[in-house]
């Protein structure tokens, strides 16, 4: 199945498994355009969504599987792989499952598998809007950090629902459902690449604790928390394409 891939910039390859997005569409997201450009200075950047059409009772180990056989059919060998939010999830089991297409990996704003209330509002947010019904509002946990900022969250975000429904639904909604059972704390002593976690303080879809955990069971794992800074603004960060290329380029 062919995988949505759009390429910028020039240099060495750069895999970048993108965010959750509603639609499994090649053009990245107007939120991902920044840091894509910033690193696109340094790389030639293959950003990469997962496939449409995924059928009911995928996995990561199956989506991860997909990536590695796109990833050989373009580079016949390793690649370096940064993955943001859930596409950190995936690079996570793509180094595990398959080390023969990993160089270094990047994960930035996941971890070895999600928090409770991620794990609840992705759930809530896909379901519903599966259902036809409006849902983004359930992702406002996730976005403010006290009752004030998460009514206004909320209800800025049932009035947007409309707008940012996806044609087909079903994809995002297994995608999420793959996830849902991702936990891959066992297995990280299996990743033997270099590897990077990079998280926010106050990331609300995460904790610091995770991102820690992640990096220690890591053989190889380094850790990047970046103070005061939330889920989004980690890749928001003035640092952070500087602090990729650093780990990737030493």
């Amino acid at each position: 199945m062919e995988l949505p891939w759009s390429e910028s910039g020039a240099g060495e390859p750069l895999v970048v498994l993108r965010w959750f997005t509603p639609e499994h569409s090649a053009k990245p997201a107007t939120g991902e355009r920044p840091v894509l450009n910033a690193l696109g200075k340094h790389f030639r950047v293959h950003a990469v969504n997962r496939a449409p059409g995924m059928p009911e009772g995928t996995t990561m180990a199956g989506i991860a599987e997909q990536h590695a056989e796109a990833i050989g059919r373009r580079f016949g060998g390793p690649v370096d792989v940064l993955g943001m939010s859930s596409g950190g999830s995936l690079a996570l089991q793509l180094a595990a499952d398959h080390p023969e297409a990993v160089r270094r990996v990047v994960v930035a704003g996941a971890a070895y598998t999600l928090t409770p209330r991620t794990r609840l509002a992705q759930r809530r947010y896909t379901e519903a809007v599966a259902a036809g019904r409006r849902g983004a509002h359930y992702l406002a946990p996730l976005a403010g950090s006290n009752p004030l900022t998460r009514a206004f969250f909320t209800a800025l975000m049932w009035l947007a629902d409309p707008a940012i429904r996806p044609a087909d639904p079903r994809d995002m909604l297994r995608f999420a459902q793959a996830e849902d059972s991702f936990d891959l704390r066992d297995r990280l002593p299996e990743i033997e690449v270099p590897a990077l976690v990079v998280g926010g303080e106050r990331d609300l879809a995460y904790t610091p604790e995770l991102f820690r955990e992640t990096a220690d069971g890591l053989p190889y794992g380094k850790l990047l928390i970046y103070p005061g800074a939330s889920h989004l603004g980690t890749f928001r960060h003035k640092r952070f394409a500087a602090d990729v290329v650093g780990f990737l380029r030493p």
